[in-house]
């Protein structure tokens, strides 16, 4: 990737799929309302309003807002670990909202995650290729063929072949998160939900894995339901863009228009606060944003 991360050219501007009605998409999330229900004083929260969104074979929809607008739940319900209070889920066109244990099961060889800290969601008492291999091996696939599946994974993520011997550890950030986006393409799946995969790394560094995530859509054909709370980001690996404001969706659209004239204030306010490494334009980003909050 040339350039920083807020100058790239973003992935909905060349080469996007053509974007899919919710009934023929791969991923369609309809009138979604999540509840969470506090132990201590049974008060319930509504963490999500009515959301509805699609994401289409082989695109990805970026999925950004603050903390605690909702945009990581919509992630936890489509992976079946946030409850469904109302709505529906359907995934390659079987409903998933209430899907139970076996059927979940039988989703992971579709329908895959890469979390936010890329050494705790790594077992550190285990070598990569124990790592990688586990899914395979759950999913009934021999040592053999998990072995060989392996071997690409590693070259697909542009690993050296020896690190499947090497403890998690031993890499660097952006390394770890390298082979949990090797862990989440070991199934070939049809979507992967990335759940802030790069916030936790530098932006040189973030960078780099998302040029990953671009090729190995390219290779793949794999569709993502992109997490973060950072528009600069989501513009770069997304084709289309859905932003979140306390569990409402507010603005939805092409990743070009959103993220570069953005039409909810909300968003504008979203766009003056993601960093930029040049200084002088990110003092007039403060500015914009001290004079936007002042109306």
């Amino acid at each position: 990737m040339t350039g920083t991360i807020s100058d790239a050219q973003p992935a909905g501007t060349a080469g996007a799929p053509s974007d899919q009605a919710a009934g023929s998409a791969l991923l369609a999330v309809e009138d979604l309302v999540v509840e969470f229900r506090a132990k201590r004083f049974g008060r319930t929260f509504r963490a999500l309003h009515g959301v509805s969104l699609h994401v289409g074979a082989g695109e990805t929809l970026g999925l950004v807002g603050e903390s605690g607008s909702g945009k990581s739940t919509i992630g936890r319900a489509v992976l079946g670990l946030a409850p469904v209070t109302e709505g529906r889920i359907r995934f390659d066109g079987q409903d998933i909202a209430a899907a139970n244990r076996s059927t979940r099961k039988a989703l992971s060889r579709d329908l895959q995650v890469v979390f936010q800290d890329p050494y705790s969601s790594l077992n550190p008492a285990r070598t990569v290729g124990d790592t990688l291999s586990e899914p395979l091996l759950v999913q009934g696939i021999d040592g053999a063929e998990a072995r060989s599946r392996i071997s690409t994974l590693l070259d697909r993520v542009h690993l050296p072949q020896d690190a499947m011997h090497r403890m998690p550890r031993e890499f660097s950030g952006g390394q770890r998160q390298r082979i949990a986006i090797a862990r989440a393409l070991a199934l070939r799946p049809k979507l992967i939900v990335c759940d802030e995969p790069v916030s936790a790394l530098d932006l040189s560094t973030q960078a780099r894995v998302l040029d990953l995530f671009l090729e190995l859509q390219e290779t793949t054909g794999v569709s993502y339901l992109f997490v973060s709370h950072d528009l600069d980001v989501v513009r770069v690996v997304s084709h289309r863009v859905a932003v979140l404001y306390r569990g409402e969706l507010v603005e939805q659209g092409d990743a070009e228009q959103v993220t570069r004239d953005p039409r909810h204030e909300y968003t504008r306010r979203l766009l003056l606060a993601s960093p930029v490494p040049d200084p002088d334009r990110q003092a007039e980003r403060r500015a914009q944003r001290r004079e936007a909050a002042a109306r």
